[in-house]
């Protein structure tokens, strides 16, 4: 960058090919970026919203509807349009859905904000309105907010009905039942609140047979066949021992040489290794295991005595499965063998050993009281599974929020419509510039129902002035659009709930990426993003033709 001093001699300040836009400019290409990023995830909005297919540079096809997936997927250059896949990234690993709610109300925001500062206003009162704005929308949805007890099971699979809404059009209901089934299982109470971890939760994918014979064991399912074929394939009543230790004869950690001049040496040395394997599966035996599960291998010799002693074992298993295993049958992880004591068993009602495909798993069926559960999906197709999966991962978390947290609100776009009417009413206490903000913030919420009216197929503008009207009214703050009939209808009678966290996370993470590019006001860009040699000083020698990264000589 060059300015001019007196003696008119340019002075550089940032590196020569340094890109720079300032102000308003800055501004514009920002929320330009973001508005794109936006309107690409729109239209997947809603029970009726379309899919998107995305290939890879690989060659990989991801079909799907689920706005984290989609913005995952995208590779996303400009640093403004980031900031919204971050919002995404935000809402996912929070609350596990509304990931595109998130992404099409902060693209509203700052279409909103583009307005505001075209009609001259300043980008920190614009920033404070929207603070005020989200912080009095946050009060609105909790007010709004209906309790919901852990045990109230009709409750909470029609939570995670309207999460399946677009997807696995099959098998919704079966992967809601699924979904809580799962979720109310390890769910734990501590300190009078329930904590509900979903990781506990494995899900493992399968080709094969359809989505309405994805199954939920209660406990765990292994993704490896039994050590030996010598030995048996079903056991019942099982008593597990979950070993960290090796069975198998540790190798000196340093160098030894051992001679061995006679054949009898060798017999002495091989029967004294074969005394111990012997001794450690002895251990086993005498601790009343018939399953044994190992994080590390188990020698030949070891799986030898195990079938013989009519023992199922399955070894190298991962760390994070051991964890569960421990979870969900009650046993305890043994790390030195001479500790495994019958006490520290887990139990299940059944281990086998079952065929899918062309894989061969291993079930932990049955047990006492798993804090730890497995989801088999089965399906047609792998995008279908693949699908499946993100679906049941949505459902998942929308009824962990529910039980954690005990509230729900109404969908259909009712709570937005609500908030939006609240708004605007707290504008006018507030006045000011301000005023205009808040104003803006109303309207970007209502952004919301109008997208789920525009992907239905529906009149966006006769929609909204129904729904405006309804909300007028003074008991109707759940009313919400029907999208499959075109009427307002009140959301709450037709079963159509959400968390209460999905929604207010949604406006915190929309209103944090929205302030966050109205306040950038200068895009300073590096050239080449730090890739790639220097190019010389401009009006100085070149390098050799097409080197132009080349030193002068």
């Amino acid at each position: 960058m060059a300015e001019t001093s007196q003696g008119a001699v340019p002075i550089l300040v940032l590196k020569e090919g340094t890109g720079r836009t300032t102000g308003k400019e800055a501004q514009k290409n920002n929320i330009m970026a973001a508005k794109i990023i936006a309107e690409t995830v729109k239209s997947s909005l809603g029970p009726l919203g379309m899919d998107k297919m995305l290939v890879s540079s690989i060659g990989d096809v991801t079909i799907t509807n689920d706005g984290a997936t989609i913005m995952k997927e995208l590779d996303v250059q400009h640093p403004a349009a980031k900031m919204l896949v971050e919002v995404a990234k935000a809402q996912d690993n929070e609350v596990g859905d509304g990931t595109t709610t998130a992404v099409v109300l902060a693209g509203e925001l700052l279409v909103k904000a583009e307005n505001l500062l075209n009609q001259g206003i300043h980008p920190t009162i614009i920033i404070e309105g929207y603070k005020k704005a989200s912080e009095k929308a946050l009060e609105v949805l909790d007010k709004l907010a209906i309790p919901v007890s852990t045990d109230d099971e009709k409750r909470l699979v029609d939570v995670a009905l309207v999460s399946l809404e677009t997807r696995v059009a099959t098998a919704r209901d079966h992967f809601a039942k699924l979904a809580v089934k799962a979720v109310k299982q390890v769910a734990e109470e501590t300190s009078g609140k329930v904590k509900a971890d979903i990781d506990l939760i494995k899900v493992l994918k399968k080709h094969g047979k359809g989505l309405d014979e994805t199954e939920l064991v209660r406990g765990m399912v292994i993704d490896k066949e039994v050590a030996s074929s010598q030995m048996p394939k079903l056991v019942e009543n099982a008593k597990i021992a979950l070993l960290s230790a090796k069975l198998e004869i540790e190798k000196t950690e340093f160098d030894a040489k051992i001679n061995i001049e006679s054949p009898e040496q060798m017999k002495l040395f091989l029967d004294e290794e074969e005394r111990m394997l012997r001794e450690m599966v002895d251990q086993i035996v005498k601790s009343g295991a018939n399953v044994v599960l190992s994080e590390k291998g188990i020698d030949d010799m070891a799986l030898h005595f195990l079938a013989k002693a009519n023992i199922l074992a399955v070894k190298s298993i991962s760390s994070g499965d051991m964890e569960k295993l421990a979870k969900a049958t009650g046993g305890e992880i043994v790390a030195n063998l001479k500790d495994l004591k019958p006490e520290m068993l887990g139990k299940a009602k059944i281990v086998e050993e079952v065929k899918v495909g062309n894989d061969k798993l291993v079930y932990i069926r049955e047990c006492k009281n798993p804090k730890a559960v497995t989801i088999v999906i089965r399906g047609g197709a792998e995008h279908l599974i693949d699908e499946a999966e993100r679906s049941l991962h949505d459902a998942l978390c929308v009824v962990r929020n529910t039980v954690e947290d005990g509230k729900i609100v109404a969908g259909g776009g009712a709570p937005e419509a609500e908030v939006a009417r609240q708004l605007r009413e707290f504008a006018t206490k507030v006045g000011g510039r301000e005023q205009l903000a808040i104003e803006a913030f109303a309207e970007a919420v209502e952004e919301i129902p109008l997208t789920l009216a525009e992907n239905a197929g529906l009149d966006p503008i006769d929609i909204m002035v129904a729904l405006r009207a309804k909300h007028e009214e003074a008991e109707a703050p759940y009313y919400g659009i029907d999208v499959f009939s075109g009427k307002i209808r009140d959301m709450l009678e037709m079963k159509v709930v959400e968390p209460l966290r999905v929604k207010q996370q949604i406006i915190k993470s929309a209103t944090e990426a929205a302030n966050m590019i109205v306040k950038i006001d200068d895009l300073i860009a590096a050239k080449g993003g730090g890739k790639g040699p220097p190019m010389p000083p401009s009006g100085g020698p070149r390098g050799m033709g097409g080197m132009g990264g080349m030193p002068p000589y």
